[in-house]
C-alpha cells in the first residue's frame, strides 16, 4: 500500500521508516522547503534581552531547530519554555532544554492555559512567515505581549518526478502534516496537469490534526481521516485504522455476493 509524503524531504526519513515498520511503502513527494530567516537580527536582539522575557513558546519542531541554530542553550535557563508537542519536545531536550509545559492537545491554541496569568507578561514567540495568529491574539487578551519573530519561511518546493509519476499511476493514501503542505499540494498538482480532488485510485486523505483537516476541507477533499493523537506515529495508526476497516468491509462484501 502506497502512501504519499508531502513534508520536507529533511523531515521524511523517521516518518518513513515508521511507515515500512508498520507494511507501507512510502512514496516521496515534497510539496514543501523550509528557508531560515539568514541574520536575523530582531531575533538576535530578542535574545540579548532575554531576561525581560518570561515565556518562549515553540509551535514546531523548525523553529527550534532554526533558533538553537544561533543560541546557546543556556539562555534558555532565564525563561520558561513551552512546546506544542512531543515532537518539538524532543527536539529541545536534544539541546538538554527541557519545557516547562507541553499541552495535552498539540495545536497552538492549547498552549494558552498552561502559560498562567499573563497579565504584564511578555511572550517570544520564534515563528514561520505563515503562522496562525490564534495564538498571539490569545496571549493579547490574556494581558500579555507577543512578540512575534519570523524564522523561517514555507516555500513550494521543487517537483518530485518519481512521486509525480507515483500520483499519475495511484497512491493509497496522501498524507498532510500542516495547511501548507495542503495548499502546495494543491498547487503543484493542478500544475502538472492533475486535479488533486480526482486523483487515479481516489486516495484517502490522512491529515496530523484539526487545523490540517480543515485546510483540507476547504480544498475541497472529501475522503478525509485525522489522527487522534497529531503526530506522525497518530497518522500512521489513523492510516492503518482506517484500511484496516476498509479491507473488513470489502471482505464482507465479497462474502455476501458469493
Amino acid at each position: 500500500m502506497k502512501v504519499l509524503i508531502t513534508r520536507p524531504r529533511a523531515q521524511t526519513n523517521e516518518f518513513a521508516d515508521k511507515l515500512r515498520e508498520a507494511g507501507f511503502e512510502p512514496i516521496y513527494f515534497p510539496v514543501i522547503e523550509i528557508q531560515p530567516v539568514e541574520n536575523n537580527i530582531e531575533l538576535q536582539n530578542a535574545f540579548n534581552n532575554i531576561h525581560q522575557c518570561d515565556w518562549i513558546v515553540f509551535t514546531s519542531v523548525n523553529a527550534v531547530d532554526i533558533v538553537l541554530k544561533i543560541s546557546v542553550p543556556s539562555v534558555f535557563s532565564v525563561v520558561r519554555i513551552a512546546a506544542i508537542g512531543p515532537k518539538t519536545a524532543d527536539a529541545l531536550r536534544k539541546h538538554n532544554i527541557e519545557p516547562d509545559f507541553i499541552p495535552e492537545e498539540y495545536i497552538a491554541e492549547a498552549i494558552l492555559p498552561g502559560l498562567g496569568d499573563l497579565r504584564g507578561k511578555w511572550v517570544l514567540l520564534p515563528r514561520a512567515e505563515i503562522a496562525r495568529e490564534e495564538l498571539p491574539e490569545a496571549i493579547v487578551r490574556a494581558g500579555g505581549t507577543a512578540h512575534e519573530i519570523v524564522v523561517y519561511r514555507t516555500l513550494p518546493a521543487e517537483i518530485d518526478l518519481d512521486g509525480l509519476n507515483a500520483l499519475k499511476s495511484g497512491v493509497d493514501v496522501v498524507t498532510f502534516t500542516s495547511a501548507s503542505t495542503v495548499e502546495n499540494f494543491v498547487a503543484l498538482t493542478r500544475q502538472h496537469k492533475l486535479d488533486p480532488l480526482t486523483l487515479p485510485n481516489n486516495p484517502l486523505v490522512a491529515c496530523i490534526g484539526p487545523i490540517t483537516e480543515q485546510a483540507a476541507r476547504d480544498a475541497g477533499f472529501q475522503n478525509i481521516v485525522t489522527a487522534k493523537e497529531y503526530t506522525t506515529e497518530g497518522l500512521i495508526q489513523i492510516i492503518g485504522h482506517s484500511v484496516g476497516r476498509v479491507a473488513s468491509a470489502l471482505c464482507e462484501r465479497i462474502e455476501t455476493n458469493k
